[in-house]
């Protein structure tokens, strides 16, 4: 299970900092990911982080204002999202991978998300 938390209402230009923790599984194991979908829209994968934290990625949208890190003592992910404008309002997802590596596309468990929404 994975339980994300840190949305919420925000102006143009602020931050917010998602966190997603996981339960019944190990963390260690996985390549783990962020993915948002606004409404009327597909969901898009904005980050993802190998199970080591060695290598990260990031969609263009996002790319300088957004970092995605990982503790893996504590099971958790997060999303550091700065600069923040309308174009980020979405629900955001944290993803389980089914393996180590962001490169693999399978993406095998979805937490419920949390409502992000920048206001101008």
């Amino acid at each position: 299970q994975l339980d994300e938390s840190g949305g919420g209402l925000v102006k143009s230009g602020g931050s917010l900092r998602l966190s997603c923790a996981a339960s019944g599984i190990i963390m260690d194991y996985y390549a783990m990911g962020w993915f948002r979908q606004a409404p009327g829209k597909v969901a898009e994968r904005i980050s993802c982080i190998s199970n080591d934290g060695r290598v990260k990625d990031y969609a263009d949208s996002v790319k300088g204002r957004f970092t995605i890190s990982r503790d893996n003592s504590k099971n958790t992910v997060e999303l550091q999202m700065n600069s923040l404008n309308s174009s980020d309002t979405a629900k955001y997802y944290c993803v389980k991978n089914r393996r180590d590596a962001c490169s693999d596309m399978q993406w095998d468990l979805w937490g419920q998300g949390t409502q992000v929404t920048v206001s101008t």
